[in-house]
């Protein structure tokens, strides 16, 4: 059965954002999630397939791969690009088919390149706003200081394999048929290590945790990437490294909450203070600013301070900070302060006269009204 295209799993354009792949898939995972679907089995197959697509789309490079080949591209049986860190789509017909014909690249095995490492970094909302330099430890494979990553003692080489001749490949004959195989002597690299070195055991890399210094530019968010070229793990007998991905994660901050480069917050305003208007001090990343609140001000309104926000990492626009008003009803009254609002309460009248202090309340009971007479005519 062939697999569907995973931009289409999702829903989402192929020129869709990052952060529109995750808006996405969040609210399909929901949906099919299993402990929502009650064991239905093609509904816990159609949940894998959003998980596959997630996983792709939201790896840069998968998704190019992806792009570029489709699936054979992100294929892990197949060699695919997406997955081997240096295969190109050439490969994947040449694995399959050089093999049998002989033809192919031919010639050595290449010598693999060094994987691609990941170390998720957590960070607070004001180090990812304001950036900063970390030291990170990080485990991985590096070339052998003792052989200089060749695998043989030192004052040694490794010598030409007898068996393909430094090919790495050997022909064997099936009627007219002539077949190339990965030589079994030499695993395809073309050379025997004869003495091999006492500290890699002739591997040419060792385990070390590295301590490496990151620069977090600032404006980062949850899910971006810094990438350290090189910091990866060491290459087959000399190969290239790979790569480090370091992956940031914005912790949850007790009074703001990002959303691109904008930040919000909940102010609680006092009930007077919401009727009579004044100012308040409200926090921000850089400290407390004042902040004027008009009279008759109604819980739920959004003051914006601009430039108060976020500045983004990419494009060096700054955002706002988004303040929300939500008036706190007053606790523990004495009884003094009850009676006062209980005159305050009494001077307003009743009725068409109430209306003027609270329109939005008379509106309310006015189409409630409405309604039930529209019920019974």
């Amino acid at each position: 059965m062939s697999k569907r295209d995973y931009y289409e799993v999702l829903g989402v354009d192929k020129g869709a954002s990052e952060r529109d792949i995750k808006k996405a898939y969040k609210r399909l995972a929901m949906k099919y999630h299993p402990d929502r679907t009650q064991g239905d089995k093609d509904l816990e197959e159609k949940f894998k397939e959003i998980q596959e697509a997630y996983e792709i789309l939201t790896n840069d490079q998968k998704r190019a791969a992806y792009d570029q080949y489709g699936h054979a591209g992100v294929d892990p049986n197949r060699g695919g690009a997406g997955f081997s860190g240096g295969a190109d789509f050439g490969d994947i017909f040449g694995d399959v088919f050089g093999d049998i014909f002989g033809g192919g690249r031919g010639g050595r095995q290449r010598a693999r390149q060094g994987a691609d490492l990941r170390y998720n970094l957590e960070l607070t909302l004001e180090e990812a706003v304001r950036g900063k330099n970390v030291e990170i430890r990080v485990p991985t494979l590096v070339g052998c200081d003792e052989c200089d990553g060749s695998g043989s003692k030192k004052g040694s080489t490794p010598t030409t394999c007898p068996t393909c001749h430094g090919n790495g490949q050997v022909q064997m004959r099936q009627g007219f048929f002539a077949v190339q195989q990965t030589c079994p002597t030499c695993s395809g690299r073309g050379k025997i290590i004869a003495d091999p070195c006492r500290s890699c055991h002739g591997q040419g890399r060792k385990e070390k945790t590295k301590t490496l210094s990151v620069k977090v530019p600032a404006g980062v968010d949850t899910g971006d990437r810094i990438r350290l070229s090189g910091e990866g793990e060491a290459g087959e007998n000399g190969a290239p490294a790979g790569d480090l991905y370091v992956q940031v994660h914005v912790r949850e901050h007790p009074i703001f909450v990002r959303d691109g480069n904008n930040l919000y917050c909940e102010v609680p305003l006092s009930f007077t203070k919401a009727a009579l208007g004044g100012e308040i001090e409200v926090p921000t990343l850089d400290g407390k600013v004042k902040l004027k609140i008009p009279q008759e001000t109604q819980t739920g309104k959004m003051f914006r301070l601009r430039g108060k926000g976020v500045k983004s990492v990419r494009s060096g626009t700054v955002g706002d900070l988004m303040c929300k008003v939500v008036i706190e009803t007053p606790v523990n009254l004495t009884s003094r302060q009850k009676e006062l609002l209980e005159e305050l309460d009494t001077s307003m009248g009743k009725g068409e006269e109430a209306a003027k202090y609270r329109p939005k309340e008379k509106g309310f009971f006015d189409g409630v009204k409405k309604f039930f007479d529209d019920l019974t005519s």
